[in-house]
């Protein structure tokens, strides 16, 4: 089967090489000429490692990551809020802080290597049906194709979405994150997602983030990395920069002393970036029996469970599973049953992070103190219940559904 893919992030590579693996003709294109390895610290979660395995791609992984056993959080008077170990479900268990280009790295440069027709500088802005195909359309109205299946992978702003799709709904959090990377030589920071937190409206992490992608070319390419996060709302931005350097560090110093090691390697602002956060919801995944949606296109959420990546990768192995499934011998899948398969496949799991997210955020990132004040009150008591610390720890590993989730730890 001729398929096109849109997008060369997480997704759309992890896609693109499952179905290549399995025969089809593969064509990617990504808008950027030269992507680089670049970006903040992400989480990878026992769902997301397992989809890498079945890849093959797992160990070059896990080579640069940092192993995490814990997400601790406390507020800013130093009481535990909560502090959730993988090792309460299995001791084989742990997270993995992972420089975002690292991921990209290996994902990228193993569809180059096989069977993928990997297309860059090629920005798709929508698709047009011709008969039984799909013709791609590109920023400077040149056409690409056509495929039998196309497959969207262009993230939360997906411009084809925009588009072409009548049945998403997007919204842009008023909240997002200043973050930056910094070098932590000595491993302070390892073993442990550590968040410090003010009521709903302030909060600071560090995310242990292993080492650089591969080929940096510094000195200091294979010293251990921390991400910093600092929540902040969208609209105040400008004023935090407008502050100057000193008061932002100080600032961040002040709720949490133990960052002040990290903000002290910050030489300027640009080197502090925002990353806004996106909420994107589709009554379903695919358009007709043509085009499917996956990763953030089809489902963005903030990151505040920190899924977005492992979501992504889980999409891929999904569809191509579904794909798998709806062959029958001397016959392709048809690729309208493909959809379905794998509307019905992703449908729990997907539904449980989606809303779990869209709940959670408030009680972190918000100007309420109301919202601040019950989360502080309730969430350590909740902590104390076994099952309901059972199930935080689930749902931090990527794995919970509503209902079960096969293939996944």
């Amino acid at each position: 089967m001729d398929i096109g893919v849109i997008g060369c992030g997480f997704a759309g590579s992890a896609a693109a090489l499952f179905l290549a693996r399995a025969g089809h003709k593969v064509t990617a294109y990504e808008a950027v000429d030269d992507p680089q390895p670049v970006g903040a610290g992400i989480m990878l979660q026992p769902s997301g490692m397992d989809v890498l395995d079945a890849l093959g791609l797992l160990e070059p992984v896990l080579e640069r990551g940092d192993r995490v056993s814990s997400l601790f959080v406390e507020r800013s008077n130093g009481k535990k809020l909560l502090d959730l170990h993988y090792a309460m479900l299995d001791e084989r268990l742990f997270g993995l802080g992972l420089h975002r280009g690292v991921l990209f790295q290996t994902l990228f440069e193993a569809a180059q290597r096989e069977t993928v027709d990997v297309r860059t500088g090629i920005r798709i802005t929508q698709r047009v049906y011709e008969h039984d195909r799909v013709t791609l359309i590109d920023e400077q109205g040149v056409r690409h194709g056509a495929h039998e299946v196309v497959i969207v992978a262009d993230g939360a702003r997906s411009q084809v979405r925009e588009r072409n799709a009548g049945y998403a709904m997007v919204s842009r959090y008023p909240w997002g994150a200043m973050w930056v990377i910094a070098e932590d030589p000595d491993g302070v920071f390892d073993g442990v997602l550590y968040q410090r937190v003010e009521g709903a409206h302030k909060m600071i992490g560090l995310l242990p983030t292993g080492r650089a992608p591969r080929h940096i070319d510094s000195d200091t390419a294979d010293n251990n990395l921390v991400s910093l996060f600092v929540s902040i709302r969208a609209d105040r931005e400008g004023e935090l920069r407008a502050g100057g350097l000193k008061r932002f560090q100080e600032q961040v110093v002040s709720l949490m002393p133990r960052a002040e090691p990290v903000v002290a390697q910050i030489e300027s602002l640009d080197q502090v970036l925002f990353a806004p956060y996106y909420d994107v919801v589709m009554s379903r995944w695919h358009d007709d029996d043509r085009v499917v949606f996956i990763g953030d296109a089809a489902h963005a959420t903030s990151p505040q469970l920190g899924q977005g990546s492992n979501l992504a990768l889980c999409d891929a192995m999904a569809l191509a599973r579904a794909f798998g499934e709806c062959e029958r011998p001397g016959h392709e899948a048809q690729p309208r049953e493909a959809f379905r398969r794998y509307q019905r496949a992703r449908r729990a799991h997907l539904a449980y992070y989606q809303r779990a997210t869209r709940w959670l955020t408030p009680f972190f990132q918000h100007d309420s103190r109301a919202l601040g004040t019950l989360r502080d009150v309730g969430m350590p008591i909740a902590a104390t219940l076994p099952f309901v610390k059972r199930e935080m720890v689930r749902s931090m590993c990527g794995t919970k559904t509503f209902f079960a989730l096969p293939g996944v730890i």
